[in-house]
């Protein structure tokens, strides 16, 4: 074979080659287009099922199991169904990190919601950010909206402290009294909480007479109560979470603080009180996201409210329940809304739902993401006044919220 046979021969063989090859990865793709639209859209959800949090963690699950379904009912994505990938991040950052890790690289998340906790969202952030994948957090904090923590693909479905201890404050000041102690939990939630209702009670006059830190977890508080009863305040502001708002509360009552003072708190845990009752709690007053009690007004609520109890027996469901479905209602909406679970086409969708969902009108803000919504002000119920062992509070005041009423997005470090 002359020089030139061979160079046509071997163009030839070439060109074939790569037409095969580009076939091949043609097929390929299509194949692997075809395994992605028809994949089950997959939503992680880190949250701490062992832990002082564990009764919100069981809150946030079924809301989040309600939002499955309803999506897989309505058809799915063009017929693709959501599947709830729940793990347990035990309260604690680090697994918290090593579990979402997993969700997106092993288990192929498409989105991630949950985690209960600031500080352990912080890192379940960090991760998803790096990744770019969607994370919106059901869970109080101020600094998952700055900018120093916060990423295109960051959403914050909860209320932050900001918002929730600042309208307590604007409603428990005038009427309660200025001179105040917190009880706080030593630790992102906690001093968050001070640092709202501080920054709204200061334009009302209150005196704030001491700050008592405890650890996170603490089963005695025995010790703290002879000096809040010295101090002598009008108002004690208990600024903690979960199983330490429920012992705090139960000993506080014991030693008989309720007898001195009012006890407030800025966030008001309904799984608490459900468990330990009308005593303990009585008369305290607080800020939650959601109570059953708004179906009475609002039928978003209501149907939310059937919906739920359908689903969990009878059961009704709490702040937190509502954060679970709402967290993982709006991913999956903005998913289909978008036609896809691509993530650079479903940020904008999931920035933009709004609307009336089960508590009245929410919307996120464009430089944070942050959710805003009302902060309902509520007192617990004595026996007497509670038509069952569901019905828990009193709805005293409704604070809706607008932009004028967060931290500025340049206090948090945003570039106009």
């Amino acid at each position: 074979m002359d020089h030139s046979t061979f160079n046509t021969s071997r163009r030839r063989a070439l060109k074939t080659l790569a037409a095969g090859s580009s076939l091949a990865a043609v097929g390929m793709t299509s194949s692997s287009l075809v395994l992605a639209q028809n994949a089950p859209i997959r939503v992680g959800f880190p949250v701490p099922l062992t832990g002082a949090f564990a009764a919100e963690a069981q809150a946030v699950v079924r809301g989040a199991e309600l939002a499955i379904k309803e999506f897989n009912d309505a058809g799915g994505l063009n017929g693709r169904k959501a599947e709830l990938l729940v793990r347990d991040d035990k309260l604690n950052p680090q697994e918290a990190a090593t579990r979402t890790i997993e969700l997106i690289d092993k288990d192929k998340a498409n989105f991630i919601v949950g985690s209960v906790s600031a500080a352990v969202q912080l890192s379940v952030n960090n991760v998803t950010k790096q990744r770019q994948v969607i994370y919106n957090s059901i869970s109080q904090s101020d600094t998952i909206n700055e900018a120093k923590d916060w990423s295109p693909y960051t959403f914050h479905e909860c209320l932050n402290p900001h918002m929730t201890a600042g309208a307590v404050a604007r409603y428990a000041i005038p009427k309660l009294g200025k001179r105040v102690v917190f009880l706080t939990a030593d630790y992102a939630y906690g001093q968050e909480m001070v640092r709202g209702f501080q920054t709204a009670g200061k334009a009302l006059g209150m005196e704030v007479l001491a700050d008592i830190r405890h650890p996170l977890g603490t089963t005695d508080f025995s010790s703290y109560f002879p000096r809040i009863l010295a101090l002598k305040p009008d108002i004690l502001i208990v600024c903690n979470f979960g199983r330490d708002q429920q012992i705090a509360f139960k000993q506080a009552n014991d030693f008989g603080i309720k007898k001195q003072m009012k006890i407030i708190a800025p966030l008001l845990m309904h799984s608490g009180r459900l468990v330990d009752g009308h005593k303990t709690y009585e008369g305290i007053i607080g800020g939650t996201g959601y109570y059953w009690g708004l179906e009475a007004s609002l039928p978003s609520s209501k149907r939310f409210n059937d919906s739920f109890k359908t689903l969990h027996k009878g059961l009704y469901p709490t702040d937190y329940a509502g954060l679970g479905y709402a967290g993982v209602r709006n991913v999956l909406a903005a998913a289909k809304a978008a036609g896809t679970t691509d993530t650079e086409k479903v940020v904008p969708a999931l920035a933009a739902i709004k609307g009336d969902i089960y508590k009245g009108n929410v919307f996120f803000r464009a430089c944070d993401h942050q959710a805003v919504q009302s902060v309902l002000i509520v007192e617990s119920k004595d026996k007497a006044g509670a038509a069952n062992d569901q019905d828990i509070f009193k709805i005293l005041a409704t604070e809706s919220f607008d932009e004028s009423k967060l931290r500025s997005c340049s206090e948090l470090g945003f570039k106009a």
